[in-house]
């Protein structure tokens, strides 16, 4: 798997990052390394004896006041080779502990060694072991790469919070396990060659992508459909979902060598960072079944999706007492199947259809039956013939408040049975004349952890007994064993190392098992399985693809033969004339554009010659070339002519002398004299008193500048004596006043200065190849009509001009407008002329955002009113610059809002069942009771002497009241709510027994085998009275929430502390429960109101924290 290291500023992702960790110690700049293909035991025929392993343990004390950057173990030995661990206990330039195995003794070893590890680095988790933090990998060492490992090992804070157990008495505890392996050549081997398969290209961390499409491109039916959605010659890969999709099968099935993604991923709209992102493999099925489902509505293929994938079962709940049986259809693409507490996938499937018991205070209300004793679960009422299997290996713990990953043993079948024990599997409704027998086609494998890994496949095209492993560019040929038991997962045992000595062989936990599974029904397969050739691939498909084959194959074959050729690319005036004041400014000609040759090294260069006669039509004796020089300004001039018996040398010979930096390729300038009638004639003998010189002429009306010729000047010469020639050239009259500048360099900035018409060319210090740019002289009075009225001023201008495009932030993707502006602009400049372009009166109720290169997105902090000097300070992002900027239009000037905290309050009407939400500016230095009272001039009070509260809500429940003399500057509204409401009267007049308790909603959940309470809805306080009893409390809540009888019936009224219900009779004392106060929080004590969910969801809610494990997969097109 290719996996590229981030610049680590700025970046934050969770793909496993495998790095050498000396490329990342002083450089910041993305780096591509390969890593070894996923597990050791890959490689064919290897040997049978076991190779050799050993666990080292390294105790390191006093870790938190270790101060050196790096921290390197003892030297342990695996396999008769040194090892060390490399630790970095402050992060290797990133927020989280880094650490590497490396070759102790590399610097000694002879010239090209090399070694093949496969090994885990383990933190220790020292209060619950099953916490510790294990990641593995596998590696090819050698003098380049004598360390690997994983920048990324762990986020900083939690390695030193001492709650979480890996830092006890500031002793970490560090393993490595380390497996030596025999080396096999890895980069020569040819998977066509070998499989009759190829591989995908990884893109970053599409590893996860890659092993998902190829599972689909081994299902011959959904590829044919592919082939047969309708695409033109004119649609773009990257701009088309069916036509990239189509384009990369062909290229699967017809390519020698692996296939790259790129064209796809641009197809679904992500940008590179989207490609570094790990996302979910069954999220991004789905989405991307659906993306296909939609794209083949009205078109042949329609339905293809469902008919292959698509299957139905029924949930139902049934009375155990009375006669009453609901029932729901529902469909499905794909099962979801626990591993946790499950052996195998029949057990999964027993579990799925288990029968829950709805019983005691958990009995279902029956429509005209009331509450009853009933029986829920699932049936299946049909299977698809392509029966797709997830495989829940990764599962929330709410203890760790955290993802983890399940590697327990859980095992799969070769042939799955789903009719067995007399289908109890199966609905009433099911169709028990189809045979619901699989085979199994595709087994998808995980390796690592939950915050990253490697992904592959172990697939059978053909469902023979031969499977394959197909991992990113690399296809292999497996047996059964390692495509099932081996990805069973569990605990594996290493071998003894030194057997006859009592030391128990130690297990460790494979963390590479199955996540998915495709299974194809028996009685479907040769249906599926069926024939794919290239009649069912689009004539433009096919030419498309075959003109691209030809051109890489002709790239491939001028890569190979390149040594024996040389570039030789010829600038002429032509060229200078077209490109001068279009595509360049500064400077003569780019040579990207120019005419280029590809000429054989031996050929002479007089040969070459009459190629050019040839190609341009001027004859041998009236050519002249010129060598092109950089000079130490960094500019690129033509320095001299070639000499005579230059001339007589092969092309391979002159571009060795000619240029060390571009050894590549010859740069030459041709000079061609013409005679009175535009005919070539023999070029002008050449003395050292000659110099050539190129002339740009400017015009301020226009603000143009263009190339006009070269002349021949004496040394000796002044410029006042080519005036009249210069006049000539840019059509003024003879006698024209101009002034001269000397074009002298322009980076890293502009050096262009006045030339004194009346001291000699040599007094000015000119030479062959300088440029002198001339303009008319302006009167000084019409200098200010002109943006730039000289030559040194457009230059200055071109060479800090700077096209920008601006997107609104509220459309992050779209360009709005482009202006072209200066970098040197000042933050006022910038602001005035987006004002400007929208029409808006005040620029300072402009404000801008900076664009951050490596996420493709808008940074999180705009940029501060005149908080940065210049254009190109905005434009910068560490290392690279950007040209996009997004503006918002604010409704007051940004230096006002600047000195004003902002807050988003929802406020509950008191009587009307109503939520407005309100925006509230104050200066920061306010308290919540301006707020309160800045809030009570745009709401509706129930009556004018009403008191209003603020409060912080967070995930339904209330955790504060924000007393008014809080300052709101540190208040945060992004993750919860901020509520107002009136304060109720009977709270004002609490007696000295009186409580104020919270009321939350809530309802239960049973998710593995644990009982879960979630709250949702709007929490609320209550007064309660000492001996009030629950009968007489639910008379005033139905009241307060107005609830009809019927529904309030149905309600459970409970306890809760700490989650846990407790639940109360209507003669219960309300009251005695509420008098423990040794409660972490007073919302974790409260009086829960048991009912289903079934409020429409308020829009308000949306910015409620999201716990998200990960970045949802989109697909933009």
């Amino acid at each position: 798997m290719t996996v590229m290291a981030p610049a680590p500023i700025d970046q934050q992702e969770d793909e496993e990052m495998l790095v050498p960790q000396s490329d990342l110690t002083d450089n910041h700049q993305p780096m591509e390394v390969v890593a070894q293909p996923e597990a050791a035991n890959t490689v064919e025929n290897q040997p049978v004896e076991d190779p050799p392993s050993s666990r080292f343990t390294w105790r390191i004390e006093n870790f938190s006041r270790l101060n050196a950057k790096k921290h390197y173990s003892e030297v342990f030995v695996v396999g008769g080779y040194k090892w060390r661990i490399l630790l970095f206990p402050k992060g290797n330039n990133v927020d989280h502990l880094s650490m590497y195995l490396d070759v102790a003794d590399s610097a000694s070893l002879p010239y090209g060694w090399s070694r093949y590890a496969q090994f885990s680095l383990a933190v220790v988790n020292q209060i619950h072991n099953k916490y510790s933090i294990r990641k593995d990998t596998q590696h090819q060492f050698n003098a380049r790469e004598s360390d690997w490992g994983f920048t990324s090992f762990m986020p900083l804070g939690e390695l030193y919070d001492p709650c979480r157990g890996y830092l006890v008495n500031d002793t970490l505890i560090v393993e490595a396990e380390v497996v030596v392996r025999r080396i096999v050549d890895y980069w020569t081997y040819d998977s066509k060659k070998e499989t009759g398969y190829v591989g995908l290209k990884n893109q970053g961390a599409t590893c996860y992508m890659n092993s998902l499409l190829q599972t689909l491109y081994h299902i011959p039916y959904f590829r044919k459909a592919v082939y047969h959605m309708p695409t033109t010659e004119n649609d773009m890969p990257s701009g088309s979902i069916p036509l990239a999709l189509q384009s990369l099968f062909y290229k699967l099935q017809y390519s020698d060598s692996s296939v790259a993604t790129k064209e796809l991923t641009k197809s679904f709209g992500w940008d590179t960072h989207d490609s570094f992102m790990q996302h979910d493999v069954q999220e991004l099925n789905r989405v991307l079944c659906e993306k296909l489902e939609d794209k083949m509505k009205g078109t042949v293929v329609e339905g293809t999706i469902q008919q292959l994938f698509e299957g139905h079962h029924m949930n139902y709940i049934e009375c155990i007492n009375v006669d009453y049986k609901s029932t729901r259809k529902e469909s499905f693409y794909d099962l979801q199947l626990d591993v946790k507490g499950c052996h195998d996938v029949y057990a999964s499937f027993d579990k799925y259809v288990e029968v829950e018991r709805l019983e005691g205070d958990n009995k279902y209300h029956a429509e005209q039956y009331g509450l009853q004793d009933a029986k829920k679960g699932v049936l299946f009422i049909d299977f698809p013939p392509v029966l797709q299997l997830q495989l829940k290996r990764f599962e929330y713990d709410f203890m760790r408040d955290t993802m983890v990953k399940i590697n327990d043993r859980y095992e799969f079948p070769l042939q799955l049975d789903l009719d067995r024990d007399g289908g109890k599997y199966l609905s009433p409704d099911a169709d028990r004349r189809v045979r619901n027998l699989y085979t199994l086609h595709s087994v998808l494998v995980h390796s690592g952890g939950v915050h990253g890994g490697h992904y592959y496949a172990f697939i059978r095209p053909t469902l023979s007994d031969q499977w394959y492993k197909f991992d990113d560019e690399r296809v292999t040929k497996e047996d059964m064993k390692r495509a099932l038991e081996e990805q069973y997962g569990g605990e594996e045992e290493l071998p003894q190392t030194n057997p006859g000595f009592n030391n128990t062989p130690f297990k460790f936990t494979k963390y590479s098992n199955a996540y998915m599974l495709v299974y194809i029904r028996e009685s479907d397969k040769d249906k599926i399985i069926c024939n794919v050739d290239e009649k069912d691939i689009a004539e433009h498909l096919r030419e498309r693809l075959k003109k691209e084959q030809e051109e890489k194959e002709h790239k491939k074959k001028e890569k190979a033969e390149a040594h024996l050729y040389t570039i030789i690319k010829v600038a002429r005036d032509d060229d200078l004339a077209g490109q001068i004041g279009k595509d360049i400014y500064f400077d003569l000609v780019d040579h990207d554009k120019v005419r280029s040759f590809r000429i054989q090294k031996q050929i002479t260069f007089n040969v070459f010659k009459e190629e050019i006669a040839k190609e341009f039509g001027i004859p041998v004796q009236f050519q002249r070339f010129w060598l092109w020089a950089k000079r130490q300004n960094h500019t690129y001039r033509p320095n001299r002519p070639l000499t005579p018996l230059e001339e007589t040398q092969s092309v391979g010979t002159l571009r060795e002398v000619s240029n060390k930096v571009h050894n590549a390729e010859l740069r030459l300038f041709l000079e061609v004299e013409l005679g009175l009638d535009l005919r070539p004639i023999a070029p002008p003998d050449k003395t050292k008193e000659d110099i050539l010189l190129f002339f740009k002429h400017y015009n301020p009306e226009k603000e143009e500048l263009r190339f006009v010729g070269r002349l021949f000047v004496k040394s000796t010469g002044k410029p006042i004596e080519i005036l009249s020639k210069l006049n000539k050239m840019a059509g003024y009259a003879p006698d024209e006043e101009i002034n001269l500048y000397e074009e002298i360099k322009f980076e890293p900035s502009v050096m262009c200065e006045p030339i004194d018409k009346k001291i000699t060319f040599r007094a000015s210090q000119l030479e062959d190849g300088d440029i002198v740019c001339f303009q008319k002289s302006l009167p000084v009075e019409s200098t200010e009509q002109f943006r730039y009225p000289d030559v040194p001023s457009f230059l200055e201008y071109v060479h800090n001009r700077q096209i920008v495009h601006f997107r609104s932030l509220e459309k992050p993707k779209e360009d709005d407008f482009c202006l072209e502006m200066s970098r040197l602009y000042t933050y006022d400049d910038v602001v005035e002329r987006v004002a400007q372009k929208l029409g808006l009166n005040d620029p300072s109720k402009i404000r801008l955002t900076s664009h951050n290169c490596y996420s493709q997105q808008p940074k999180p902090q705009p940029i501060k009113y005149r908080g940065v000097d210049h254009l190109s300070d905005m434009l910068v992002h560490y290392n690279q610059t950007s040209d996009i900027l997004y503006y918002e239009v604010l409704d007051i000037p940004l230096p006002e809002l600047q000195g004003l905290k902002t807050l988003k309050v929802a406020f509950h009407h008191a009587t009307k069942d109503e939520v407005v939400i309100h925006t509230i500016r104050l200066p920061k230095q306010s308290t919540v009771g301006d707020v309160i009272n800045d809030l009570k001039t745009k709401v509706e009070l129930s009556h004018p002497d009403a008191e209003l509260r603020l409060l912080e809500v967070f995930y339904h429940k209330i955790y504060k009241i924000f007393p008014p003399s809080e300052k709101i500057e540190n208040i945060n509204d992004q993750y919860w709510t901020l509520r107002a409401e009136e304060i109720p009267e009977e709270e004002k007049n609490l007696g000295p027994n009186d409580r104020l308790i919270h009321v939350y909603h809530f309802t239960k959940e049973t998710a593995q085998n644990q009982m879960q309470i979630l709250n949702f809805g709007e929490p609320f306080f209550l007064v309660i009275h000492e001996g009030e009893t629950l009968a007489e409390i639910k008379v005033r809540i139905q009241k307060k929430l107005q609830v009809p009888d019927e529904d309030f019936a149905k309600w459970k009224f409970a306890f809760l502390s700490l989650g846990r219900p407790e639940y109360l009779q209507d003669s219960d004392i309300v009251s005695s429960r509420f008098q423990r106060r040794d409660v972490y929080g007073a919302w974790e004590q409260y009086l829960g109101l048991e009912h289903s969910d079934n409020a429409p969801k308020r829009a308000y809610a949306a910015n409620q924290n999201r716990h998200t494990f990960e970045k949802p997969v989109k697909i933009y097109n």
